[in-house]
C-alpha cells in the first residue's frame, strides 16, 4: 500500500495535528518506507509457527510457597496503639447512618 499526501492529511486531521507542506512531504515519505518494510513480512513463511504471547520464552519466576509457623495473634497486636482482645482497633471512617 502506497501512502500519499491525502492519506497523511486525513490521518493528521483525525489526530488533530496541523502539518505544514514540508512536514506532509517528510511524513509521507517516511510512512511509505515504513509500510514497504512491513510489507516484507508478507513474504515470510509462517505456516509452521504457532501463536505466541511473548517473543521470548518465559518461565514462572515465582518461588515455591514454604509453609512457616505464624506469629501468635497476641504477639502481633502487642505493640498496637489500640486493641480489643487480639484485634487491632481503628477509628471509624465510614458513616453508616447516612
Amino acid at each position: 500500500m502506497a501512502i500519499n499526501k491525502d492519506v497523511v492529511k486525513y490521518t493528521a486531521n483525525l489526530a488533530k495535528i496541523e502539518l505544514s507542506e514540508e512536514e506532509l512531504g517528510h511524513f509521507t515519505g517516511q510512512l511509505d518506507k515504513i509500510l514497504a518494510y512491513v510489507d516484507k513480512l508478507n513474504t515470510l513463511n509462517t505456516d509452521n509457527l504457532g501463536p505466541t504471547s511473548h517473543v521470548l520464552e518465559m518461565k514462572n519466576v515465582y518461588r515455591e510457597d514454604i509453609v512457616k509457623k505464624s506469629l501468635l495473634a497476641a504477639e502481633v497486636v502487642k505493640n498496637a496503639p489500640d486493641k480489643e482482645g487480639n484485634l487491632f482497633k481503628v477509628p471509624k471512617i465510614i458513616d453508616t447512618e447516612a
